[in-house]
């Protein structure tokens, strides 16, 4: 029990450790061509900004408090 321990005390610091370094392409391949329009390719961290498309913000809230629902005529008891 205690080697497990031991080990996996160990093995958390090094878990934590990330690349802190640029993105680079691996060896013998390139960037993606340049999209139309584009004099150059894009580099690898405008590659890795997100479109705002793909995470849109909310821009209604639809509820700012807690408020009372309006009778929905359309929420009938079940038929027995």
């Amino acid at each position: 029990m205690r080697k497990r321990l031991f080990a996996f005390a160990l093995a958390l610091p090094l878990a934590a450790c990330g690349q802190t370094g640029d993105l680079e392409p691996v060896e013998g391949t390139s960037l993606p061509p340049a999209p139309y329009g584009a004099d150059q390719p894009l580099t690898a961290a405008e590659l890795l900004e997100t479109d705002p498309q793909a995470v849109p913000e909310r821009s209604v809230e639809l509820r700012q408090e807690s408020e009372e629902r309006e009778d929905d005529p359309f929420d009938l008891p079940p038929e027995s």
